[in-house]
């Protein structure tokens, strides 16, 4: 078990290396970076079926003993968002190998893109603080530059904002570090479990609140997510797809790894993050009606769907947190889905502007199914997985009387399926609008029918639109497991045993 904690990290990184060694051929470029890919999808599996029937694993880095060195930790919710992320990790690869642009054009793809799969799986892994930041700035050094692959002006305006807010966000997670240090002695999440419960509870609060803003601006919370619209929709479509899918829940599940298990319950921001998370919610909606540009409205869906997990979150109850870890795997299968189709169809009309594509359900009817599926689950329509998700939701939240947070999830759901549907509705039956001249978009180079790269496009983004509905019709055992995991963050006495006592 020691080797399969430390090989989602490790694997990735060696990927990587051997991809620049072998740059000179692409061929054995995509071949190294599907198997490494494959691999870790793996031995995340692997890892999770251990975890569920035997508990919480944890491994010390060099025989060092917690709390001095550094450890890595698997339990039920690591486990669950590592084999989300590994399966979605791979399946963009796939799209990105069969989409013009990105990968093709640029020989160090492959190797950035493993050392992004590295970082995030190691930010889900460590069990520490201290690491969580390393983990996080390694996933970041790949996205700055996969966000401004292809160089235009736009991206890298676009990026740079991207650049600077993530810059902020890592220097108030350092004075985190600082203070938390400071105040306890250790960055070990599971000693810091029992030495915070012992300080004053103004220092308590303090550093939850300050830690919630940290990993609020990086899941794109309000009212630090003003920097994701603009910078996601510049990118390439892969790129804007493992971003949308799994960037934004790292942030998601630092807040929900930090708060459940650092603090004791008196100490939780409970009222503001369901504030915030309500606020998110109508501000994400009302940003996506408010665009006429597709990839812009997705991401202003994805900061909306986020405010629906941060209310789970909040509640803190079992029943809240298993609606939460669901909903979390639910948005990253989502929204990579969604981006992927939304990435056909721009390169079957030419434009991510809906009013100019026009009618395309005559001549792309495949591709009008692909973009239903994660539509009618984005707005929870049943028996997609977005269903399950906000039900569950909406349970938890009856369940604990928040009526107004209710009533706001319920609103914003029905935006959502108002919105979303217009956007499909223009795309594939309305005709499209005259374009005023001087203001024509770019073309893009449609591809042609039958191609070995468009169907590298369509395979991946059609598994992962039909998850959508699969994770639906299978949410009995998935939801099972997530409260299984939702029990262990109530009560993380058994974490704390794994790391401090092994």
């Amino acid at each position: 078990m020691t080797v399969l904690l430390v090989l989602p990290i490790v694997l990735p990184l060696l990927g990587s290396a051997v991809s620049v060694l072998v740059g000179a051929s692409r061929t054995a470029q995509r071949a190294v970076a599907l198997a490494a890919l494959a691999a870790l999808v793996a031995i995340s599996v692997a890892i999770l079926v251990r975890v569920d029937r035997d508990g919480v694993v944890a491994v010390q880095a060099g025989d060092w003993p917690a709390p001095v060195g550094i450890t890595l930790v698997a339990d039920r919710l690591s486990a669950i968002m590592l084999v989300t992320a590994s399966v979605v990790l791979l399946a963009v690869l796939v799209y990105a190998i069969g989409q013009p642009g990105a990968e093709r054009n640029h020989v160090g793809f492959q190797s950035v893109y493993l050392v992004l799969a590295a970082g995030v799986s190691a930010a889900f892994l460590t069990g520490d603080l201290f690491n969580l930041f390393v983990s996080i700035e390694l996933m970041l050094t790949a996205s700055y530059v996969l966000i401004t692959l292809g160089g235009t002006i736009e991206q890298v305006r676009s990026g740079m904002t991207y650049i600077v807010i993530s810059l902020v966000a890592s220097v108030l997670f350092l004075v985190a570090l600082a203070f938390t240090y400071a105040s306890t002695g250790t960055v070990n999440m599971a000693d810091l479990a029992g030495r915070i419960a012992e300080l004053p509870s103004g220092i308590r609060g303090a550093l939850a609140g300050l830690l919630l803003v940290v990993f609020g601006i990086k899941a794109a919370l309000f009212p630090l997510y003003f920097w994701l619209p603009d910078s996601y929709p510049t990118a390439p479509v892969a790129v804007t797809a493992i971003f949308a899918g799994l960037l934004t829940k790292v942030g998601v599940y630092a807040i929900l790894r930090s708060q459940t298990l650092l603090f004791p319950d008196d100490s939780r921001p409970t009222a503001l993050i369901i504030t915030i998370a309500g606020l998110t919610m109508i501000v994400g909606v009302l940003g996506a009606i408010a665009q006429d540009d597709s990839k812009r409205a997705f991401s202003f869906y994805l900061v909306s769907q986020i405010g629906y997990i941060l209310v789970a979150v909040g509640l803190f109850t079992i029943g809240g947190l298993a609606a939460a870890v669901y909903a979390i795997v639910h948005h990253i299968v989502l929204m990579s889905a969604l981006f992927l189709a939304s990435g056909l169809v721009e390169h079957a009309s030419g434009t991510s502007r809906p009013q100019r594509m026009g009618a395309l359900m005559a001549s792309s009817p495949g591709l009008a199914v692909l973009m239903l599926l994660p539509a009618l689950s984005l707005a929870g329509i049943p028996p997609f997985s977005g269903f399950i998700a906000k039900f569950t939701l909406f349970d938890a939240v009856a369940r604990e009387r928040h009526w107004l947070i209710l009533a706001v999830g319920v609103a914003v759901g029905l935006l959502t399926l108002y919105s979303i549907m217009r956007i499909w509705i223009a795309v594939f039956w309305s005709p499209a609008a005259d374009v005023e001249p001087g203001h024509a978009d770019e073309p893009a180079e449609p591809l042609p029918v039958v191609t070995r790269q468009r169907w590298l496009m369509i395979v991946p983004t059609t598994v992962l639109a039909a998850s959508t509905l699969g994770l639906g019709l299978a949410a009995g055992p998935l939801y099972e497991l997530c409260r299984r995991a939702a029990v262990d963050l109530v009560d993380p006495s058994a974490y704390i045993e794994a790391v401090l006592r092994p």
